[in-house]
């Protein structure tokens, strides 16, 4: 038996918690667990989804190709095996923890855009009589869609989208047309030659007037030769950091022609004879975006779970250098550092999957509420999105990146598949809204809840600590007094940047002006309430379900609450030694703490990552499957490239000889 399967057998036995309670409690509860299991089992026997040659190998063409080839593969099996009784609500819940896709797609699929954006904008945008023709048509795939939003001069700044639909009441059609260059849509995925649906935003006009954004379904490709319509311009963008088998596109429109149903009117309807009437508020059209910002959420749990399992595993078996000179090789794990790097991983991957639960549920009973006519809890719904959005994928990115160099040379290799991971995250953090213009969003919301609460009016709880004008009082070095002191930091940070604000117009700067002038701090401030938000939910949530946890997984889950808010606690000393009563023996103190638990944390550091419970073939990865076959899978990679056919490569004669022998 390899060294290396010893040595994380051996850890697994360090291990003093029932991991499979610990993935029970991940999944939710142990039916969960099962079901997800089947649906893994189900999908993975399909021996046609994997590839004898890996993919990096093929040429961008071929890996589009292969990739819609799975996809129809993928998506036959998972309709063999839906819940019929499940609402496509349901349905996106149950695979709030599964990656089966990332077990086919290294780079996800093509068809990712039609379940992921193009459903829940026909569920959310489309009137009861559009929702029963194209909802159907879409879940019975008889259409492929995707959604097109951003365009190539304009992404989060929605407002200036360029592309026009016009009406024309003597047509009672609406005319599609991308005015200049920077007009075309541009990323959507499936976009280039998968879909032949999509739902555009665009700019509506009626007789000289605009209407602001509205949703059209616009037919792009005849339904049996797959030809682009007249009028429609289609391609693809090209290859990409991640995403390559996405099929990302760009689609112009020349005075393209659709029926007035084609605008999706659940929210807002034109009349034959072109009469706009708004059935509800302007902002529930970008419902979508609120949904899919919440699942990002999400898979940033997910995918920095993976990152961190791989890394783990790789750390346990791997020896390099001694810690006594006297002593053999050590795991690199066990060196305080590698601990530093990948502990607080595993933390933020449980804070962050947390969040994003809770997040949901929210998010459920805001659209609840607006399907009975009650748009009020939207705006917070928005902000926190934003800002967990911006702040979750950022950490993730961070994160994925140290846990591929805590693995050295052998994280840079394509078969590790943390590259392939951190291309996924990286990309979090400019789609669906760039980052910081999230957390200026975030920021709006912040400052109106400090105008309310400056009028006497009462804040919802996600802000309610801005109302807490007591003295801070003395500094505790406990998970209670850490996300005080972040409570604190953020109302302080929202205090001086309404303050410089206000400066700024007294100055005589426009509003506008002044808020860009202030937007540095403004940023600063939706990332400290985003962190005292996790931290909060973290902490609030992991106290709810801890009665139904055993005593030794119930501690290890409280060590982790605490590791997460320590670091962070350390890595915004500057924050909290600011705004806070925080001394220099508090900051010694917490660092003795953090140290203290990492080695307690320690031991169990492989039975945490074997309870996320990823197979081997969602994790993909030659350096974190299960049996910790490192080197041996290392070289059996390295044995597929197709360079290894031959031992001598026909370029050696052509080229590389005759230089050498001068005659070239």
């Amino acid at each position: 038996m390899a060294r290396t399967v010893v040595d994380l057998a051996n850890e697994r036995k360090k291990c003093d918690f029932d991991v499979e309670e610990l993935t029970n409690y991940i999944d939710g509860d142990a039916i969960s667990t099962h079901k997800r299991r089947q649906l893994e089992n189900k999908v993975l026997s399909v021996k046609e989804l994997f590839d004898d040659v890996p993919e990096e190998y093929l040429s961008h063409k071929e890996k589009y190709e292969n990739a819609i080839r799975k996809s129809v593969l993928m998506y036959k099996v998972l309709e063999e095996i839906k819940d019929p009784n499940e609402t496509e609500m349901q349905n996106a819940r149950t695979f709030f923890r599964s990656l089966l896709p990332f077990a086919i797609f290294k780079d996800n699929s093509p068809f990712s855009l039609h379940y992921s954006m193009f459903v829940p904008a026909i569920i959310a945008q489309a009137n009861d009589e559009q929702k029963k023709y194209w909802l159907k048509r879409a879940m019975n795939t008889e259409i492929i869609g995707t959604y097109a939003q951003t365009e190539l001069g304009h992404g989060t700044f929605i407002r200036g989208l360029e592309t026009t639909a016009t009406y024309d009441v003597e047509t009672e059609e609406f005319v599609l047309h991308s005015p200049t260059l920077t007009a075309y849509k541009w990323w959507p995925g499936s976009l280039a030659h998968t879909a032949n649906y999509c739902v555009v935003m665009a700019q509506l006009n009626i007789k000289g007037k605009n209407y602001g954004i509205q949703p059209f379904m616009v037919q792009l490709r005849d339904e049996n030769t797959h030809m682009p319509l007249s009028g429609i311009k289609l391609g693809e963008i090209g290859a990409k950091l991640g995403f390559n088998t996405v099929n990302n596109g760009f689609l112009g429109f020349d005075q393209h022609r659709i029926p007035r149903d084609r605008m999706l009117m659940k929210n807002a309807q034109v009349s034959k004879d072109g009469v706009f009437t708004r059935k509800t508020d302007s902002k529930l059209t970008y419902g979508t975006m609120v949904y899919v910002r919440v699942m990002i959420v999400n898979s940033m749990a997910n995918h920095l779970a993976r990152s961190v399992t791989i890394a783990v595993r790789y750390s346990a078996v791997r020896k390099q250098s001694q810690i006594n000179t006297d002593q053999p090789e050590v795991q690199v794990m066990d060196f305080l550092t590698q601990q530093h790097k990948l502990f607080v991983a595993i933390a933020s991957s449980h804070a962050i999957r947390i969040t994003a639960a809770w997040l949901w549920d929210k998010y459920e009973k805001v659209t609840k509420d607006m399907e009975a006519g009650k748009s009020d809890g939207l705006p917070e719904l928005h902000a926190l999105a934003c800002c967990l959005k911006a702040v979750s994928s950022a950490d993730a990115s961070d994160m994925v990146i140290t846990c591929s160099r805590a693995c050295g040379g052998h994280g840079y290799i394509l078969s590790s598949n943390l590259p392939q991971i951190y291309g996924l995250i990286a990309a979090a953090c400019i789609y669906e809204g760039e980052n910081t213009v999230l957390l200026l969003q975030t920021a709006r919301s912040l400052v109106k809840a400090w105008e309310q609460n400056a009028r006497g009016e009462k804040l919802s709880s996600t802000v309610s600590y801005i109302a807490d004008t007591h003295p801070f009082g003395k500094w505790e070095n406990s998970v209670e007094g850490i996300i005080k002191g972040f409570e604190r930091v953020a109302a302080c940070k929202l205090s001086a940047a309404v303050s410089t604000r206000n400066q700024y117009l007294k100055s005589g700067l426009s509003p506008e002006e002044s808020w860009n002038m202030t937007s540095v701090q403004l940023v600063a401030v939706s990332e400290a309430h985003c962190r005292a938000l996790i931290l909060s939910t973290y902490k609030a949530e992991v106290d709810r379900k801890a009665q139904h946890l055993s005593d030794p997984l119930k501690r290890v889950m409280y060590q982790l609450v605490e590791l997460y808010a320590t670091y962070w606690s350390l890595q915004k000393l500057g924050d909290l030694l600011l705004y806070t009563s925080m001394s220099e023996s508090d900051v010694q103190q917490l660092r003795q703490n953090y140290e203290s638990l990492l080695l307690k944390i320690r031991p169990n550091a492989v039975g945490l990552v074997d309870g996320f419970d990823f197979r081997d073939e969602i994790l993909n990865s030659t350096l974190g499957a299960y049996d910790g076959r490192v080197y041996e899978r290392l070289m059996e990679e390295a044995l597929k490239s197709p360079l290894n056919a031959e031992p001598v490569n026909r370029s050696f004669h052509q080229y590389l000889k005759p230089f050498m022998q001068g005659k070239l």
